[in-house]
C-alpha cells in the first residue's frame, strides 16, 4: 500500500508541475486530491494518464492525507498548513510562510537531509526560495572541500517565477512591441518584455529586496551560517528557468579543473562547460529538466581562493515542484512507515 498525498494549489503553474513529477518519478500514492480554491471546485487536472477533478481546499478533511504538498502562496499556507499538521498530515511547504522559523527543517534533499528530521516538532518542512535551491545545490560540494567564505551572486530569474499571471504578461507585451502597442505593466514595476528589471519582491530598509535577503538567509539556514553572501536579483524576459552568476571566495586553494570534477560527481549536479561557441547551459536548454546545471566554471585571480560559476535550473522543477517530492520521498524512506 502507498501513501495518501494532497497537492494544495494545483490548479498553480507549481501545483501542476508537483503532479507531473509525482507521476514521473512514481511517488508510491494510492490517492492523489488536487485542492485548490472554491472557485476552481471541479476544474479537471491532468495526473499522468488519470485526471483528477481539483477539491476545495477550505472544505477537506487532512486527515485523509499523510502529506500535503503545499504550493498556493504564504497567505493560504499559514492559514492551512497548521490545520493540515495538526490533523496528521506531514506538510511540505513551498512559500516563505515557515522558512526561518527556527523549529521547522529548511530543506534542500542534497544539502541536508538530515534535518527532515526536525518535521516532528511541527509537521511542517518548509521548501527554499526558488533561486536559494539551485544555488546550494552548487555551492554544496564546494563548501565541503574548500569551505566558502564569501558568495557574490547575480540572478537573472524567469517570469514563471512570478506566476502564470507574470509569463501571460511577458507573452502579451512581447506581441505588443512588434505592432507598436505600448505596454502597460501590471504584474511588474516596468516593462518585462526586452527588458530587466533590477527587483524581485519589496525593499527592505537597506536597499535590498526581500528576495535578496531569502537568498542570504536561507543559504545561511540550509548550508553554514558562517557564509557572507550577497546578492542582487533581476527578472529578465523568459519564462522558465532562472540563472545565476556566482562568484566564489573559499577557504582554501580550489581551481577550476578540481572544482568542475567536484561538481561532475556531486548529486543533482551537472556540469556542461565547454570553453567554445555554446559550451554552457542556458535557461532554454534546461526547461523541463530534473539537474542544476553548472557553466563558465573559471578561476577568479582578482581575489584568493577566487572561482567564477554560472548555474542554471528549471524553477519550476528543482525550484520549486522537484525539490518538494524529493522531501516527500526522503521522509517516506527515512521517517515515516508505510501506510496500511
Amino acid at each position: 500500500m502507498g501513501y495518501r498525498v494532497a497537492v494544495v494549489g494545483a490548479t498553480g503553474n507549481v501545483g501542476r508541475e508537483m503532479l507531473n513529477i509525482l507521476d514521473e518519478r512514481t511517488f508510491p500514492a494510492d490517492e492523489v486530491f488536487a485542492l485548490a480554491s472554491s472557485r476552481s471546485l471541479g476544474k479537471e487536472i491532468s495526473y499522468g494518464d488519470k485526471t483528477l477533478k481539483a477539491l476545495a481546499l477550505e472544505h477537506f478533511d487532512f486527515a485523509r492525507a499523510d502529506i500535503a504538498l503545499f504550493s498556493a502562496g504564504g497567505g493560504v499556507s499559514r492559514e492551512w498548513a497548521p490545520k493540515a499538521a495538526e490533523a496528521g498530515c506531514v506538510v511540505i511547504d513551498n512559500s516563505s510562510a515557515f522558512r526561518m522559523e527556527p523549529d521547522v527543517p529548511l530543506v534542500v534533499p542534497e544539502v541536508n537531509a538530515a534535518d527532515i528530521a526536525g518535521y516532528s516538532q511541527r509537521n511542517i518542512i518548509a521548501n527554499p526560495n526558488c533561486s536559494t535551491a539551485q544555488l546550494v545545490v552548487a555551492l554544496k560540494p564546494l563548501h565541503d572541500r574548500a569551505t566558502i567564505r564569501r558568495v557574490v551572486v547575480a540572478t537573472y530569474q524567469s517570469t514563471s517565477g512570478a506566476g502564470r499571471d507574470a509569463m501571460d504578461e511577458l507573452f502579451t507585451q512581447t506581441k505588443g512591441v512588434y505592432v507598436n502597442d505600448q505596454p502597460t505593466p501590471r504584474e511588474f514595476t516596468k516593462q518585462i518584455a526586452f527588458n530587466v528589471i533590477p527587483h524581485i519582491d519589496s525593499f527592505m530598509d537597506d536597499g535590498t529586496t526581500r528576495e535578496e535577503w531569502k537568498m542570504v538567509a536561507e543559504t545561511k539556514k540550509i548550508l553554514d551560517p558562517a557564509i557572507k553572501l550577497t546578492a542582487t536579483c533581476a527578472r529578465v524576459p523568459t519564462f522558465v528557468g532562472h540563472a545565476e552568476a556566482i562568484n566564489l571566495e573559499f577557504e582554501q586553494p580550489l581551481d577550476d579543473e578540481e572544482a568542475r570534477e567536484i561538481l561532475r560527481e556531486a548529486p543533482g549536479c551537472m556540469v556542461v562547460d565547454k570553453r567554445e561557441d555554446g559550451g554552457y547551459v542556458t535557461p532554454v536548454d534546461c526547461v523541463g529538466d530534473y539537474a542544476t546545471f553548472i557553466s563558465r566554471i573559471r578561476v577568479d585571480p582578482t581575489v584568493e581562493n577566487g572561482l567564477n560559476i554560472w548555474v542554471v535550473s528549471d524553477n519550476l522543477r528543482k525550484g520549486a515542484a522537484l525539490n518538494t517530492v524529493q522531501i516527500a520521498e526522503v521522509l517516506i524512506a527515512r521517517h515515516l512507515k508505510q501506510a496500511a
